[in-house]
């Protein structure tokens, strides 16, 4: 097969500049599409390419991007994780792939994992047009982590989260902390394991900017995808990691219920393993499985 073709490309949302990467299937279009959207404070050198290749060779063409103010796309000030601008940001890649001229706009689907799989169910539950969903190790209540991290961790943020509110109403660049730490620090996330989970799906040659806007941490904290879950009318795989660390496993499986259409599968797997070998072969057959079929991909 020859190589896939991999573009770099720019799309704007809301005003801003989005870097993004699409990877086609051999042969001629149009193709079936799916956008990857990647997870908390990530960018496109965590991880993704393994999908991009996958998915791609598999007949469905790919677009990863990086949020904005993130990783190699534009926006200021750098690592303010907005959830709502996060959510324009997907919504403006599927409506980006959706137009181009070797995609089949009526076969578009959303990808997301960990915490991106909150933003691509959303996005699904207010498009009638997106063809397929899948998600992984997915984050979608934010209450629930809030609950599985313990309360004391978010109370030991509140300095931060104050001082950084401050900066907001005073125009200034954000107060700091990091993403993800050990076990006690003052990070956004300090569960165990976390830190070297997050490190690990760090590409070769790839980078991870350890850092978010204190008070930024506040609004996924009340942030939900259950709520609407019944209005996605796609087709919605939901990948269960029972072993999750971050969030009640059974939070993913409401949404599955909820779902007119969701189905799930179960993983004996951590919030990190689907990232890796041996499972992630399995989740990559699982998922192309279902996206051949729901996007209609001609068989090989």
């Amino acid at each position: 097969m020859p190589p896939d073709t991999h573009t770099t490309l720019t799309f704007d949302s809301n005003g801003a500049t989005c870097a993004a990467w699409l990877t086609l299937p051999s042969g001629p279009g149009p193709h079936p599409g799916l956008v990857l959207v990647h997870g908390f404070g990530a960018n496109h050198t965590m991880s993704l390419e393994q999908y991009e290749q996958h998915f791609s060779q598999a007949g469905i063409a790919t677009l990863a991007f990086d949020y904005r103010g993130l990783g190699a796309s534009g926006g200021f000030p750098r690592q303010r994780l907005s959830l709502r601008k996060h959510r324009q940001d997907v919504d403006a890649a599927f409506r980006f792939l959706a137009g181009l001229p070797d995609i089949d706009a009526g076969r578009v689907g959303l990808w997301g994992t960990s915490l991106g799989a909150m933003h691509a169910l959303q996005v699904a539950a207010a498009r009638d047009d997106v063809a397929a969903v899948v998600v992984q190790c997915p984050i979608v209540d934010g209450p629930a982590v809030v609950r599985r991290l313990g309360l004391g961790a978010m109370l030991h943020l509140t300095p931060a989260i104050l001082t950084d509110l401050a900066r907001r109403v005073l125009g200034r660049t954000p107060h700091y902390i990091p993403v993800v730490g050990p076990a006690g620090s003052a990070a956004a996330v300090t569960a165990p394991g976390a830190l070297e989970g997050w490190n690990s799906t760090v590409s070769p040659g790839g980078y991870f900017d350890n850092r978010v806007g204190a008070s930024d941490v506040a609004e996924i904290a009340i942030t939900t995808a259950v709520r609407t879950a019944s209005r996605i009318t796609a087709p919605a795989l939901i990948c269960v990691s029972d072993r999750e660390t971050l969030m009640d496993p059974q939070c993913a499986e409401d949404i599955a219920r909820r779902a007119p259409r969701g189905e799930t599968r179960h993983y004996d797997a951590d919030h990190f393993d689907v990232y890796h070998l041996p499972l992630l072969a399995q989740l990559l057959a699982d998922q192309t499985t279902f996206l051949r079929k729901h996007l209609h991909v001609d068989p090989a």
